[in-house]
């Protein structure tokens, strides 16, 4: 049965805290949440926990969710919006005291067991750094229509803004990162905006 089948029920047995149907939509809806998650943080580990707390969060907000709509994925990757945020502004802190702290000592060199995920890596990077070129709420918005996948209308439903505003920062984003858009890599991977938007499409797996 296709969600958009299963959805008013589904939210009616997420209102009153049914456990099956909350591990329901964790399956359906984890990788989704952990990919935007990581391209609005550009960090593994910091995607983990923001979709981990995202999940805790909509089960201590259940109540709030609308007994009728349909998909609960725009409401999670609002959520996720704002934990990827924090858990950006958490990292910084950490990266700051870092900084402050004495140089670490010398330790082995673990180059050969992590070489399968540098080009994985490098292409976050990349897109993360684009992104970075952007405003917070133009980025956003970016992730979310791009990315995720979301129309407008569930774009706006996962921020809490109007339709025309979506419009507007998607348009706004498209723009920006059209006219700073950085000379091709040598290897070519930025070579347009839709090269961008199939690193943004492309499943990151772990």
């Amino acid at each position: 049965m296709r969600e958009t089948e299963t959805a008013e029920p589904e939210r009616a047995r997420i209102r009153a805290g049914d456990r099956a149907a909350f591990g329901e939509l964790y399956d359906r809806h984890a990788r989704a949440v952990y990919n935007h998650a990581l391209r609005l943080t550009g960090n593994w580990a910091e995607a983990e926990e923001a979709m981990s707390e995202t999940f805790l969060a909509a089960w201590r907000t259940r109540e709030s969710v609308d007994p009728e709509g349909g998909s609960l994925k725009p409401w999670l990757l609002g959520i996720a919006t704002h934990k990827a945020y924090n858990a950006n502004r958490g990292l910084r802190r950490r990266l700051a005291f870092l900084a402050r702290s004495p140089e670490p000592r010398p330790v082995e060199d673990f180059a050969e067991e992590t070489a399968g995920r540098i080009d994985d890596a490098r292409r976050l990077a990349l897109v993360h750094r684009a992104l970075g070129r952007l405003k917070r709420q133009d980025r956003e918005v970016f992730a979310l229509c791009v990315s995720a996948g979301l129309d407008y209308q569930q774009a706006a439903e996962a921020l809490g803004v109007p339709v025309g505003t979506v419009r507007s920062r998607l348009s706004r984003a498209r723009a920006r990162l059209s006219a700073e858009a950085e000379p091709p890599p040598a290897h070519g991977e930025m070579e347009s905006e839709a090269a961008l938007a199939a690193l943004f499409l492309r499943e990151e797996t772990r």
